[in-house]
């Protein structure tokens, strides 16, 4: 219970964070619009975000939670102490060099991910200039995953979870009032932001990742570290994290490789990058609340069981952990499939943001729900590997997967002609595939339950499915005629359907008997009965 009881602190910090990264891109895009402009910030923050994903919240986080977890456990606090010291040191002369070898190649780097920005005039120029003032977002970033990575080894996984909250908020604050400094409007209510602008929001959310790394630092005091200048690249423990970090890194580059080429068949749609993000936000919100919470929660714990050869506890909390990221994502993928319009308009269409680009939207977003549970399970399964020393695995997968997502784009794409939906159902496709690999292969290794359970669960879950669809499109069918034209009514309408599908999903589970279920009713029950506990 405990694991669980860690995973609801992190998925309920991942909340508020994904609902704030909501509200900074429905403000940010309803200034801009679907095209030129968000396009180019979309692909400025598309380097530095990689390179975050690759090193910072992927290869480095993992490797390094893993490795100061089983340090802590096997030669005492002094000794993790000290690995952590190291890795902080090595980043802030890294990472700046990092970043600095990115500003000057900016012009070359936007060329090669983004050559299909040249038809439109000035959005490559446009958008060298703004990867160039946000390439120091990898610093900042880096140095949070790895306090991260202390806390959550340390098992303290709220602060860390929260911190994402605070990029959002000040990047939605700073960004729009340095937009407002850099080019003062007139009149407010038709707000006519161009390239200054979008400048001021850049720098904005540059400061919002600054944020997150400082506030996760009061935390970190009192785990007990302190802070000592420890630089060493030849250090056997440092080399040890780079060990674990290169499949990861290779591994993680497959992936971003694909990101790439994804950006690359956008650029030659005008729009194309905006809808794709606007889709695939809304998409993060579910894989980061339920994916990447339990992941969070999951990865020090199969280390610690490793770290005592306890492969029995490391299967049975490995195959939990899986089972509640199928529980949670399935209908989520579900919601998103039937409610994309509803949702899209309600949230997306204001400001500069037209009908067109909510229809644009909403498909993409029905086509990348293919892949949701994929995606978060992927999340659950690849910490499990560098727990087991057995990082080539997912790096195998990994590289298998460009050239199925190379294949999948231009069948979609360039032989369909399915557009940006061609795009995001490669994507989608892509997350099953690797999710199915990884699972038999980690099943091989340690016991993730037997056969007849797993039937069991996923018949159970296919017949809760069945009768949450249902009802959402008989919720959807009665109250059409009163949501017609207005947006409140749609909005309450929606409300009303997301409530009735997972009622009735969460109702079926019980009645079925799913543990999965059991624990959350058996955690609203405590909550109710102890209100006045924090």
């Amino acid at each position: 219970m405990g694991m669980k009881r860690s995973a609801g602190i992190v998925s309920l910090a991942v909340i508020g964070s994904r609902l704030l990264g909501l509200v900074r891109e429905v403000v940010f895009v309803a200034l801009f619009g679907a095209g030129k402009y968000w396009d180019a910030f979309l692909a400025a923050f598309q380097i530095p975000n990689l390179l975050r994903d690759l090193f910072a919240e992927g290869a480095l986080s993992t490797a390094f939670t893993t490795t100061f977890t089983q340090t802590f456990e096997k030669d005492g606090a002094e000794s993790a102490w000290r690995q952590a010291r190291l890795v902080l040191s090595a980043i802030l002369v890294l990472g700046g060099l990092v970043c600095l070898v990115g500003i000057v190649l900016s012009p070359w780097i936007v060329a090669l991910t983004s050559h299909g920005f040249h038809q439109v005039p000035g959005k490559f120029e446009l958008t060298v200039q703004l990867t160039r003032i946000l390439f120091p977002f990898i610093l900042f970033l880096s140095l949070a995953s790895v306090v991260m990575g202390i806390l959550n080894a340390r098992f303290v996984f709220g602060w860390p979870a929260s911190a994402s909250m605070f990029f959002n908020l000040i990047s939605i604050l700073a960004g729009v009032g340095l937009a407002f400094v850099f080019e003062p409007q007139s009149n407010l209510h038709a707000i006519n932001f161009g390239e200054r602008g979008l400048m001021g929001v850049s720098l904005g959310v540059l400061l919002g990742g600054l944020a997150q790394l400082c506030v996760q630092l009061p935390a970190l005091w009192r785990t007990g570290f302190k802070w000592s200048w420890t630089f060493n690249l030849n250090d056997a423990q440092l080399k040890q994290i780079w060990r674990l970090m290169l499949p990861s890194i290779v591994a993680g580059a497959a992936v971003q490789v694909n990101v790439l080429v994804n950006g690359v068949f956008a650029s030659e749609i005008n729009g194309a990058r905006s809808w794709l993000n606007c889709a695939f936000r809304l998409m993060q919100f579910p894989i980061g609340v339920f994916g990447v919470a339990i992941a969070t929660v999951t990865l020090p714990w199969v280390s610690r069981c490793r770290a005592r050869g306890d492969y029995a506890g490391f299967g049975e909390a490995a195959g939990k952990s899986l089972r509640l990221a199928f529980f949670l994502t399935v209908p989520a993928a579900l919601g998103l499939a039937l409610v994309a319009p509803e949702v899209i308009q309600i949230i997306y269409e204001h400001g500069k943001f037209g009908p067109a680009d909510t229809q644009a939207t909403a498909w993409a977003l029905q086509a990348y729900a293919l892949g949701l549970t994929g995606y978060a399970a992927i999340k659950v399964l690849v910490p499990c590997f560098y727990a087991l020393d057995r990082p080539s695995i997912p790096l195998r997968i990994s590289l298998l997967g460009i050239g199925i997502n190379l294949g999948l784009n231009v069948v979609f794409v360039k032989v369909c002609h399915w557009g940006h939906v061609g795009l995001a159902l490669s994507t989608g496709g892509l997350a099953i595939v690797n999710f199915l690999q990884l699972f038999f292969a980690l099943r091989r290794r340690v016991d993730l339950g037997r056969i007849r359970e797993w039937l069991v669960f996923g018949g159970g879950i296919g017949l809760m499915l069945i009768v949450c669809g249902l009802a959402v499109q008989d919720v959807r069918w009665y109250l059409q005629p009163a949501a017609a034209g207005d947006l409140w009514g749609q909005a309450v309408r929606l409300c009303v359907m997301v409530a009735v599908g997972a009622g009735s999903y969460v109702l079926t589970g019980l009645i079925l008997k799913l543990e999965e279920c059991r624990w959350i009713w058996t955690l609203i029950e405590k909550m109710r009965s102890r209100p006045s506990r924090t």
